[in-house]
């Protein structure tokens, strides 16, 4: 969204993501300069491309998981991460998710030769057998360079954008931060250069896509080039699809209907769930949710992608349809698929037995009305959200954002994490005819 053109996109770039190109270009404009982060970024003043400062939640919090993410991901190979302003920020997140941190990342000096030291990745440096991050379209680059400029354990950045002269401003603005040993420009068509990657060896560990409207297109691809454990980062800016305005629309683009409730934002990730997953079952891969959110216009979802037959089995089962009541709004998950223990520890898949609710809703009578199918497990890693949040509450001047950051991940933490949807307390006691209480009292 940083570095896309104003106005109404034409259809042509609604369905690809892309913006139409032109050959010609118009004489030289003023420019501005825009600094966020550890970036400066110029761009045209004309409407060529625009920086929208309402995403630098987006970018900022991106950056976090990132980081949080490389220190587990390189952690297991031996490789310490140096992040700037952080005092021994290491040492607590190690210590609030111990017994992860013994899985994943080896104690001081396990799997190094003798006379070894572990080795220790900084901001702005090539990182050997480091993170290998795509952006798909990257626009101005904005993100790109933050990237290179702000989080460390990098082995290289590819910022990706169709137009011609998106790649032009990338490429200048590469060289005003002076990070050209680490982010490469590429002109190409998103879908294309991810099919590309598709080897194993390939791969990126992470794949970040923001485009201008539905990622929808971009999915399949996405799904296939990020490598095995690697993180994808997904934004939707549709909201109105997939908050239930245009169902027909919504299951056209992510193979699900969206219903109009009180609980839609929550919906709306669920549905995104489901489709990326979806797509990743096609080829024996499935998902892991690490952190899911709406904020603003648009929703964000980062996830974890591997393989594995067994694991794509259970999948049905944790996909839902929902039936919601036209009178008085009560809901109800119907599980696609059942998986039972079985003798001898398998697991048995079978259909699920339904449906959960009679023709008319036993609270008012109505009729209900068939969502879904939407992803009925849990959307946060708990733990990887403690890790990110303990990350950002101790190195509060990193990010312009940090204070909303710690603000949205704390209120993540304290969700259920295994209760699906929700209802409001305005809307219950709408439904029994009495006066609203206090919040504070209900709990």
């Amino acid at each position: 969204m940083e570095g896309h053109r104003q106005g109404p996109p034409s259809p042509a770039a609604m369905e690809n993501g892309t913006e139409p190109r032109t050959e010609e270009r118009p004489p030289e404009a003023q420019e501005t300069t825009v600094a966020e982060g550890a970036a400066r970024i110029a761009f045209p003043s004309a409407n060529e491309v625009f920086y929208n400062p309402v995403q630098e939640f987006n970018r900022d919090l991106t950056c976090a998981v990132i980081t949080e993410f490389a220190r587990l991901q390189l952690g297991a190979k031996g490789i310490q991460i140096k992040v700037p302003g952080e005092k021994d920020v290491q040492k607590v997140v190690v210590d609030l998710s111990e017994r992860e941190e013994e899985k994943t990342e080896p104690e001081d000096g396990e799997n190094l030769a003798p006379g070894d030291q572990p080795r220790t990745a900084a901001v702005g440096e090539i990182c050997e057998g480091g993170l290998r991050v795509l952006e798909g379209l990257a626009a101005s680059g904005l993100r790109s360079i933050r990237f290179a400029r702000e989080v460390p354990g990098l082995q290289s950045v590819l910022a990706n954008d169709a137009s011609a002269r998106a790649v032009d401003l990338i490429r200048r603005n590469v060289q005003l931060n002076d990070v050209g040993h680490l982010v490469q420009p590429s002109q190409a068509d998103a879908r294309m250069l991810m099919y590309q990657h598709q080897k194993v060896a390939e791969r990126f560990d992470v794949i970040d896509l923001d485009p201008y409207g539905s990622p929808a297109s971009f999915l399949d691809a996405a799904v296939q080039a990020v490598s095995e454990g690697g993180l994808l980062c997904v934004t939707c800016t549709d909201m109105a699809v997939l908050a239930g305005n245009s169902g027909e629309t919504c299951y056209s683009k992510y193979g699900a209907m969206a219903l109009k409730s009180r609980a839609c934002h929550e919906m709306a990730l669920r549905i995104v769930l489901h489709s990326l997953d979806l797509r990743a079952n096609c080829y024996q891969r499935y998902v892991v949710p690490l952190l899911s959110l709406s904020a603003d216009f648009y929703v964000r979802v980062f996830v974890r992608v591997f393989t594995g037959q067994a694991k794509v089995k259970a999948s049905a089962s944790k996909q839902a349809l929902v039936f919601q009541c036209v009178g008085c709004g009560a809901f109800y998950l119907q599980r696609l698929g059942k998986a039972a223990e079985a003798p001898g520890g398998r697991v048995k898949f079978s259909a699920a037995c339904g449906p959960p609710v009679a023709p008319e809703c036993e609270h008012c009578g109505q009729r209900h009305q068939l969502g879904g199918p939407l992803w009925a497990e849990p959307i946060h890693d708990l733990d990887f959200v403690g890790r990110v949040l303990e990350a950002v509450s101790a190195n509060p001047s990193r990010f312009h954002t940090s204070e909303r950051i710690r603000g949205v991940l704390s209120v993540v933490s304290e969700e259920l994490p295994d209760v699906p949807l929700y209802y409001t307390l305005d809307q219950l006691s709408s439904t029994i005819r009495c006066s609203t209480p206090s919040l504070l009292q209900l709990r």
